[in-house]
């Protein structure tokens, strides 16, 4: 896990960068736009699967409802993102709801267009193909950290990823530069609010972060790694 050193707005890398030049025109002849007010629903779990999605403007966040009702923040998408699934079958239902986290125009890509469009691209289907494994690997990771290192390694993990998508780099200090409300993290780690207003308080105790007023900065990367046990992950990977 490594902090991109950017104030731009968006500083992630975008998710589409298997995909070739060429390639990506093929499917973006495909798509056609559609405009969503920030809040409105791009899609609901339990819709059926037949489309794939592409950020032009705006951003977007991906959730799920946990067994308790709550909803569990997965990823956040990004202009050049593409999101969704792809289903092997024609039943599949979506298992997320994405919503816009402000005005987005969003490509919409048919599934039944961007299978014939895969049948004649061999090179297209390879990176396709690819894409999904970034994605698939993306999940497996936020599970991991979600499962295996308990609620603080759940909350390190995400403040790192917070880093790369909205850091910017200020000597050894890290601010996010988007304000997170407890209830937001509360969401992105699957915990309540106030267990996360504890977790954050023992952060800034031990010296690991600064946090007022919802703004968040990192004052000891390093020590945050050692709480998620941190791999390193790309940042293709490492963030929200």
């Amino acid at each position: 896990m490594g902090i991109k050193q950017s104030s731009k707005e968006y500083p992630v890398e975008k998710n589409t960068f298997y995909f070739s030049e060429s390639s990506f025109e093929k499917i973006t002849d495909i798509m056609y736009m559609e405009e969503f007010e920030q809040g409105a629903r791009i899609f609901w779990e339990g819709d059926p699967v037949q489309k794939l999605f592409y950020v032009k403007e705006g951003s977007v966040q991906l959730s799920k409802l946990n067994d308790e009702g709550k909803d569990l923040t997965l990823y956040h998408y990004f202009p050049g993102d593409l999101f969704g699934e792809f289903s092997p079958s024609d039943n599949q239902i979506s298992t997320f709801t994405a919503q816009a986290l402000e005005d987005c125009k969003i490509g919409v890509i048919q599934q039944a267009d961007l299978e014939v469009l895969l049948w004649q691209n061999g090179d297209l289907a390879i990176e396709f193909a690819k894409w999904q494994s970034l994605i698939q690997r993306s999940t497996e990771l936020k599970i991991r950290d979600l499962l295996f290192h308990g609620k603080n390694g759940a909350l390190a993990s995400t403040l790192i990823r917070a880093a790369n998508t909205y850091g910017i780099q200020d000597g050894e200090n890290i601010h996010i530069s988007r304000k997170f409300t407890n209830n937001e993290i509360s969401s992105l780690i699957g915990a309540t609010r106030e267990t996360v207003n504890r977790m954050l308080s023992k952060l800034k105790s031990d010296g690991l972060i600064s946090y007022e007023n919802g703004r968040i900065t990192i004052t000891d990367l390093e020590g945050l790694k050692l709480v998620c046990n941190c791999e390193e992950c790309p940042l293709s990977i490492c963030r929200l």
